[in-house]
Parts: C-alpha cells; sequence; structure tokens
C-alpha cells in the first residue's frame, strides 16, 4: 500500500522538485556505500557516521513537517477557516507521506514543533547527529506541561549534558530539570495523567497478545499483587500443574471476561479459515483479525476446545460456523449470509473479516471503528460490500475535509484511491482471505 509511487518509491504529482530528487539519490548512494567498507574498523566508524546521519535525517523531517504545517495553517486561514480547523487534514497527510498511522504523524508533528520553536539546543543536537531521535523524544515528552520559557530553560541546562548518555538517563535528567523549573505543573500533570488510563491489545510472536493497561500507580500494583496472591494460593494447593506466570495469566482472562476458564474464549472472535483448514485437510492459515494470520493447527485447537464444552457448563464457550464468499480471481472476502441495508449486523461483520480488522486507510494500523461508504450514501452510494470499506475515527472524518476524495478504482481487486489536498495518490485493497494466493500488495499509482 502507498501513494503516487514512481518506481523509486517518490510519491509523484507532476515531477518531485531538486530537493526531493537529491533526498532520492542520497538514498540510493547509501545502497552503494555500504557494499564498498573493506574492513572492521571501517565498518564501525561506517556504523557510527549512518547513526548520526540517523539523526540528522529525522531533524531535516521535523524542519520540513513543520513548513508543510505552517503553509498548510496559513492557506486555510486564507480560506476562512477557524484557527482550530487550520491543521486539520495535516497529520493525515504527513503520515501517507512517512508511511506511519494518522495518530503517530500527529504525534511526530507535534514533536517537531516543540523542538523547532522550544528546544534548539535540543534540536540543534540532533540536528549534527549528537544525540538520537528517541533521546529527543524524551525531551520533548518529559517537557510537555512547561510553558515556553520554562521550556528554554530546561533546554539549555540540558544541552550541555544530553551527549554521550543514554536516552533513560536522558529522560531522567529532562524529567529531573522539569519538575525543578515548575514542581506545581509537575504535580499537576500527574494528575491529569490519570485521565489517560487505558487498556490496549497489540500482537506478539508465536500466535500471542500482549494485552497492557496504563494505570494509576497504586491501582497497577494493587492488581498485580491481586493475581500474585490469587496464584500463589493455588500454588500452594499443589496438584495444579501450571507455573505462577500462567496462572496469573489465565486468572486476569477469566476475571475480565467472565468465563469459567481462560481457554472457554468463543470462536465469535471471528476466526476466518478455509474449510479444508477447519477439517484439517490442509495447513492454509487462518486469519484473527485483529491480530493477523495463526497456523491452521492453531486455529483447529481453538474451535476443537471450546467445542469440547458440554451444554451445561457455566461460561462455556461458543462456537458456530458463518459462511463468507471469496472472489475466486482475487481471492477477497465479497459476500456472506444474510444482507443487510446498512453497515452494520452482518455486513459490519464482513466488512471486519475483509479488511482484516484493521483501517484501510494506507499505513493506518488502527482498528475499524467506522464503516464508511465510498462512494457516499447521500450521492446515491450503495450500501453494499464493493461500496463500503472500514476505517477508523479519524479516517472517516478525514475525508470530509476540503481538497479530499476517496474512489474505488479497481472494483475487481476492490482498490481504493485517496487523493490530498497536495493532489498525491495513495492506494490500499484488502488483504487475500485464507486459501488464497495472490500477488503483492500493490503500491500507489
Amino acid at each position: 500500500m502507498g501513494g503516487g509511487l514512481a518506481e523509486g518509491g517518490a510519491p509523484v504529482v507532476g515531477g518531485m522538485g531538486a530537493v526531493a530528487d537529491e533526498v532520492a539519490v542520497m538514498v540510493s548512494r547509501l545502497a552503494e556505500l555500504s557494499a564498498i567498507v573493506e574492513d572492521d574498523a571501517a565498518r564501525i566508524d561506517v556504523l557510527a557516521g549512518l547513526e548520526r546521519l540517523k539523526a540528522a535525517a529525522a531533524a531535516a523531517q521535523y524542519e520540513v513537517m513543520v513548513q508543510f504545517a505552517e503553509s498548510q495553517r496559513a492557506a486555510r486561514r486564507g480560506m476562512g477557516f477557524a484557527e482550530r480547523h487550520a491543521l486539520r487534514g495535516v497529520p493525515e497527510q504527513i503520515g501517507l507521506a512517512t508511511k506511519t498511522s494518522p495518530s503517530a504523524a500527529a504525534r511526530q508533528l507535534g514533536q517537531a514543533r516543540a523542538l523547532a520553536c522550544h528546544l534548539p539546543g535540543t534540536f540543534a543536537l540532533l540536528r549534527t547527529g549528537e544525540i538520537s531521535e528517541f533521546a529527543a523524544t524524551f525531551v520533548v515528552n518529559e517537557t510537555s506541561h512547561l510553558d515556553p520559557e520554562q521550556r528554554r530553560q530546561v533546554d539549555a541546562r540540558l544541552a550541555g549534558e544530553i551527549t554521550g548518555i543514554g536516552p533513560r538517563r536522558v529522560q531522567g535528567l529532562a524529567r529531573r530539570y522539569a519538575i525543578e523549573a515548575d514542581p506545581a505543573a509537575a504535580v499537576a500533570r500527574a494528575s491529569r495523567a490519570r485521565k489517560d488510563r487505558r487498556v490496549g491489545v497489540r500482537p506478539a510472536p508465536d500466535t500471542m497478545a500482549v494485552i497492557s493497561a496504563l494505570l494509576p500507580c497504586e491501582q497497577g500494583v494493587a492488581a498485580y499483587a491481586a493475581l500474585r496472591r490469587h496464584a500463589d494460593g493455588v500454588i500452594a494447593t499443589g496438584g495444579d500443574g501450571r507455573s505462577r506466570d500462567q496462572i496469573m495469566a489465565d486468572t486476569l482472562v477469566e476475571r475480565l471476561t467472565g468465563q469459567a476458564t481462560a481457554d472457554a474464549v468463543s470462536a465469535e472472535i471471528g476466526l476466518v479459515m478455509t474449510d479444508t483448514s477447519l477439517l484439517g485437510d490442509d495447513n492454509e492459515a487462518a486469519e484473527l483479525p485483529g491480530y493477523g494470520p495463526i497456523p491452521a493447527d492453531t486455529a483447529r485447537d481453538i474451535t476443537r476446545r471450546a467445542g469440547d464444552r458440554h451444554s451445561d457448563d457455566v461460561g462455556r464457550a461458543r462456537v458456530f460456523l458463518r459462511r463468507l464468499f471469496t472472489d475466486p480471481a482475487t481471492g477477497i472476502i465479497a459476500d456472506c449470509d444474510p444482507k443487510r441495508r446498512r453497515f452494520d449486523g452482518t455486513l459490519a461483520r464482513l466488512l471486519t473479516y475483509r479488511d482484516g480488522g484493521t483501517c484501510r486507510d494506507p499505513y493506518c494500523d488502527a482498528p475499524i471503528r467506522h464503516f464508511d461508504h465510498i462512494h457516499p450514501y447521500s450521492h446515491d452510494g450503495v450500501t453494499r460490500p464493493g461500496n463500503g470499506r472500514g476505517t477508523c475515527a479519524r479516517g472517516n472524518y478525514v475525508k470530509q475535509q476540503p481538497g479530499w476524495t476517496i474512489r474505488l478504482v479497481d472494483p475487481f481487486r476492490h482498490i481504493v484511491e485517496t487523493t490530498t489536498p497536495t493532489g498525491h495518490r495513495y492506494q490500499s485493497r484488502p488483504p487475500p482471505a485464507p486459501g488464497h494466493r495472490v500477488g503483492a500488495q500493490p503500491r500507489a499509482a
């Protein structure tokens, strides 16, 4: 997935421009240089130089981001937009260009503006490669609650101390100086942070997942202690056979879901696999929306363990089959039964399965929150799978901004093209369903 890419991978809109051409030449030249280093001492020097180059490139990216954002802000003001709307759609365009999600791009833009406007010393060290982008991020985050003048004072103190030390020590120094600059603001920041408590899940290797919770410190410690006490009690009785960590993990699942046992997970999670994989006739990988591919044996084991529960089991799992119809040529999930008028119920599940559970915008990994008509319903767009796509809330709202268009350019493969206000075009298509092997994902057109 990507947008408006030429053979070299750069967006194409009426020529790239001299600076962009020069950057493309530099990228090509780097690949050549890495092949002519002849001894280990020189390789170490090259590694050190490339690390400085990475930092300098990050600083250059930040400068361009700020310039682009300010140019867009000025243009929006000229169009009569209110200040609070002047930057809408800017992070999305940056994300498409940098192959990152819109939320990640918004964080990058915020970091870029902080460094360029309020942390000149740190920014200068990043430009010359004296500190890493990782270290600069810590400085930005630890000083975010200070006013601009306080931030500059902390930056001046840090500038002479953060070279030659690791990122964690940079973080510690930045936090210490920020607290000293405004102790009351540090306390207020801690209070505000409690409002940001949340839970998340992300894939881990080998069909595992990491569920995390950002909690006030005393709640996090209390929750962990409760799980550990329970595990210690189970171990003390003997005969369980599980390790302490396994008991704690199983207890967490049971208490959160209300299941009698941790493995009584309903197959309603949306496990997508072929009939032959389900019956054991082949080993085509299955798909778990929101996670990704899993081995066929693991998928069969999930359904088997759930299906082995007796009907009178408390908290038993449920297993049922739903037919999903794939296009035999493209391998894309195209329909299911039954149909409904709106993108809800069965239609919503179909779009979720077809799009893999994540936003269809290029490079966005956010979970699906909205089901969007590609050709708007208000303009006679039909409510059918071919005219629908799953998006995050941000991806759905941004297309309402001036200069953005979304259209289906290839109904056969369901390729959706996004055009941004600068004229760059980016394409995305759904992943192939299990049991179908298709070519590589299309690059931007």
